[in-house]
């Protein structure tokens, strides 16, 4: 065996990164027009209560519209990955 075989056989192989195929749909959920005008609602309520110093509005309703819509949209498509 050669040096460069030995240094080769030495050196671990690299192994591909896994990526997460949810984290991919939901990546392109996102870019949906349905769902960026769910975000873009989230975005305004929440600029409007942190315009305000005292208020009793939190956002929940907007936050799951929009989680609701960008997990919708990508679990209809998750099980073609799946094994």
């Amino acid at each position: 065996m050669s040096e460069k075989e030995i240094a080769a056989a030495a050196e671990p192989e690299e192994e591909e990164e896994l990526v997460d195929p949810y984290e991919k749909l939901r990546d392109e959920c996102r870019a949906t027009t349905k769902c960026a005008e769910a975000l873009e609602k989230l975005n305004s309520c929440n600029d409007r209560v942190n315009s305000k110093s005292k208020t009793s509005e939190i956002c929940v309703e907007e936050v799951m519209d929009y989680f609701h819509c960008v997990d919708h949209c990508a679990a209809k498509n998750l099980f073609k990955y799946l094994k």
